[in-house]
This record gives C-alpha cells, sequence and structure tokens, in this order.
C-alpha cells in the first residue's frame, strides 16, 4: 500500500503532541490502561531511586504508588491465579529487554522464546550438558512445590562461561524463563520466584496459536509505534505497518512516522496557537519512551542524553542516574537522585538546570512520593 504525503510539522507541535500522546499530559486511570495504551512497559531491577518501570508510569498513571506495576503483574502477598492474571513478564523478541505485556503478547514470543533455545548463548541460549543434566530435577521441584527462586534450588554447583558469578541453578532458572518452559510466578523485592506457565498464564492465552511470521513483525513493528509514538522505522519494518502509519516531516530530524489513528491528534497540536501556562517540571526515568530513542531526542528536542549506569565512571556526563528534567515542551537538564533508605533521605549527587528555571519543588514531591526526606 502506498504511503500518503508526508505530514509537516513544526519540531515545537511534534514536542506538544509527544507529551500528549505519550500520556505526560493527562495520566492513565490505571495500570491497565496505560498498558494498553503502550504496548508493553520497559522492566528493569535497579533501585537507585525507585525502579525503571516505576519511574516511567509515575508519570503516566493518575495516583501511581511505587511498586504498582508489580502487584498489577502478580498480586500482593500470593500469587495470582492464572486465570486472574491480565499481564505478565517476559523479553521483547530478539533481545535481553524485560518488559510486561499483557496476555495477546503471548503468542508472538514463541517464535522467539524457540530460537532462543538453540542459541549458542551463555546468557539466554541453549542448556548445556550440565544445564540439561539438572533442568528436569528443577522443573519437577517447581510441579511439586511451586513459585521457587533459585536460591530455593541451588545444590552448590556454579555456572561455567556466564558473566559475573551464577549458581548452576541461576543460570538453569534464567535459560528456561528464557525459553519460555518457566515465567515469574511472583517477586519477593528484586528476587525472582518462577514457576511453570500453566500455574501463571490462564490457559486460554497458553493455547492460542503461534502466528504466521510476517503477523509477529507487524506486531512487533506497530508496539514500537503504540510504545513512542513518533518514530523511525527501518527499512524491513515499515513494510509490515504501511497502512497503518503516516510519515511526519520535521525540520533537522531522521525520517519520521505516527499512527494514522494519531494524525488526528498531531494536527490538533500542529494549528495551536497558544500555549498553555507551563505545568511543573516532570522528572523522566532514564529509559523513558519520550526520550528512548537518543538520535531523535537530540534533533528534536535539542537535548543529547545518555543512561550511563553502564558508562565507566570516568565517562559519564550527567551521572549514574541521572533523570532529565521536562518542563512544558522543553528538556531543561537533569537531577542525579540517590535514595538513602536508612537515613530515609533522598541525597541529589548532581544536577544541572538550564538559568531561570527551578526544579526544587518538584525533587520535593519526588522524595515524597519515595517515602523519604
Amino acid at each position: 500500500m502506498p504511503l500518503p504525503p508526508a505530514l509537516s510539522v513544526s519540531p515545537l507541535a511534534a514536542r506538544r503532541f509527544l507529551c500528549r500522546a505519550l500520556l505526560l499530559d493527562e495520566p492513565a486511570p490505571d495500570v491497565a490502561a496505560a498498558l494498553t495504551h503502550h504496548g508493553y512497559i520497559q522492566i528493569d531491577p535497579i533501585n537507585v531511586c525507585g525502579r525503571m518501570h516505576d519511574l516511567i508510569l509515575r508519570n503516566r498513571v493518575r495516583d501511581y504508588r511505587e511498586g504498582s506495576l508489580t502487584r498489577h503483574l502478580h498480586g500482593d502477598a500470593a500469587p495470582l491465579a492464572p486465570e486472574a492474571r491480565i499481564a505478565f513478564e517476559h523479553h521483547m523478541p530478539g533481545t535481553h529487554i524485560l518488559v510486561a505485556f499483557a496476555l495477546d503478547a503471548w503468542p508472538h514470543l514463541l517464535a522467539a522464546m524457540r530460537d532462543r533455545s538453540r542459541w549458542p548463548s551463555a546468557w539466554s541460549g541453549r542448556l548445556t550438558p550440565r544445564e540439561r543434566e539438572l533442568a528436569p530435577q528443577i522443573l519437577a521441584e517447581l510441579a511439586a512445590r511451586g513459585p521457587l527462586g533459585s536460591e530455593d534450588l541451588h545444590d552448590g554447583r556454579r555456572a561455567r562461561r556466564v558473566w559475573g558469578s551464577m549458581t548452576l541453578a541461576k543460570s538453569i532458572l534464567q535459560k528456561l524463563f528464557f525459553h519460555g518452559r518457566v515465567l515469574i510466578a511472583r517477586r519477593d523485592g528484586a528476587r525472582r520466584l518462577y514457576d511453570l506457565p500453566e500455574r501463571v498464564l490462564p490457559a486460554a492465552t497458553l493455547s492460542l496459536p503461534e502466528p504466521p511470521a510476517h503477523d509477529t513483525a507487524r506486531w512487533l513493528a506497530l508496539l514500537k509505534l503504540r510504545q513512542r509514538r513518533l518514530v523511525t522505522l527501518k527499512r524491513d519494518e515499515l513494510p509490515h505497518v504501511a497502512d497503518l502509519v503516516q510519515p511526519v516531516a520535521i525540520e533537522n530530524c531522521p525520517p519520521l512516522y505516527c499512527l494514522r489513528d494519531d494524525v488526528p491528534a498531531l494536527e490538533s497540536c500542529r494549528s495551536a496557537r497558544v500555549e498553555k501556562p507551563a505545568p511543573a517540571p516532570l522528572l523522566l526515568a532514564p529509559l523513558d519512551p519520550l526520550i528512548y530513542d537518543r538520535r531523535v531526542t537530540s534533533a528534536l528536542w535539542g537535548f543529547d542524553y545518555t543512561w550511563e549506569a553502564y558508562t565507566p565512571p570516568h565517562k559519564r556526563v550527567r551521572g549514574y542516574y541521572a533523570l532529565p528534567i521536562l518542563s512544558g515542551l522543553e528538556l531543561i537538564g537533569h537531577v542525579d537522585p540517590k535514595a538513602d533508605r536508612e537515613r530515609r533521605r533522598l541525597v541529589v549527587v548532581s544536577r544541572r538546570v538550564r538559568r531561570g528555571y527551578r526544579v526544587a519543588a518538584t525533587v520535593r514531591t519526588f522524595a515524597r512520593w519515595l517515602g523519604l526526606k
């Protein structure tokens, strides 16, 4: 299907559209609505000043509390019954990126799970001979005892050829999770408790047939559009969603696309003449959908940002867990906070804010959200 002509949009209108389309102007009523809107929410276990997924959803869900995504996924004290579960954790196909998915994602993950079980990867690929020997015992323990963590199954042996220190049981569980043979049933803090798929997901979900490869490729491209709303598309992605997208031309930006369903909102933002009073500045997550694509963030917002948690300390520009600051339609700097849970204080390691802007009240509000001073 031929693409429509590109819609010419100013950078200011594009920023206005993104804030609206990414739920930053008007938060969703609950986690389920935000997850449906975005397609998935990225999960990360690092907890310097709140976990990544909580920081993403804090600005997108009304009255969001720390840990609400985990409770949505797994319930509170006890695991959810399979028929009560409406979302689950797994990896984006072809990646090690852990996300929260709605149940309809399951059949689109099956091919990637099968492929991983054949990869020669020490982290997520096929089981080694030692792992194959112990895997049936681990699966039998799960069947008999229910949700277990790697500490419950550790027999003293260590994994080989894995980066860092890892027990053999943890290595096996991790691979079995990548392969879809076990799933995360619940969490105890950052600790994962695994169980068999039939005790985690509804039977109706597990019985869904695997779709053709081109359907999954279309689903993945559509997820990218739902997640970030104004995106670059690779040459092999565009044909799968050509009937769903609108090309967008913005000065100094790479070719971008939005969903055709989003065109009315984009047109509205393009024709707006009067800016509303700027809301209070927001602290964004390091992997927030608004800034996820560094190339687009730099071109559209004039803001060069890299998440530096995995950058060597001497090469960091902003800090280990610097949170970008959005004020109205401008990215104005960063705050690099650290939660001191023992002293119940939020420590600002560093900050850099454009002249004329004030963020002290925003940082205080953030501290209160974390239950800190």
